[in-house]
């Protein structure tokens, strides 16, 4: 089977399965939140009137729900940003994940401030990686 991606492309790849990787071990710390605040399914977030540790456990949750809801964009400006530029695409996809990481680590500590000391370096990746998307698509529409 004939590849026509450069080797280097494995490592946008390998960002990829890591940031599945936080992916679980976030859902994972979600389902053990739900357990030690007794929020149970299908609720999706707890209500302060319902149970004392309402903000603990949704601030946990909210910290995984965002990481979702990103996730598409970043695999997208990852993956078609990599396809031109797959080093500088990879280093910035390992800042994203990284970030993500304490962004979800400072969100669950129950004060959504704390989200943002590392966490905030990820949208600036996302930017790197939107202007390598940009250039691989500018690159195409070049004759």
């Amino acid at each position: 089977m004939e590849v026509i991606l450069g080797k280097e492309f494995g490592y946008v790849v390998m960002v990829v399965v890591l940031y599945c990787i936080l992916n679980m071990w976030m859902a994972f710390q979600v389902g053990k939140a739900r357990k030690k605040y007794k929020v149970f399914y299908p609720t999706l977030y707890a209500l302060e009137s319902d149970n004392k540790d309402a903000k603990l456990f949704n601030c946990v949750q909210r910290g995984h729900q965002n990481s979702l809801e990103m996730m598409p964009m970043f695999f997208v400006l990852l993956v078609l940003g990599g396809l031109g530029h797959a080093c500088v695409s990879a280093a910035l996809g390992l800042v994203y994940v990284i970030s993500r990481y304490f962004y979800f680590t400072g969100y669950a500590t129950g004060d959504p401030k704390n989200r943002l000391r590392l966490g905030r370096f990820g949208f600036v990746a996302l930017f790197g990686l939107m202007i390598c998307t940009v250039s691989f698509g500018i690159n195409l529409l070049r004759p």
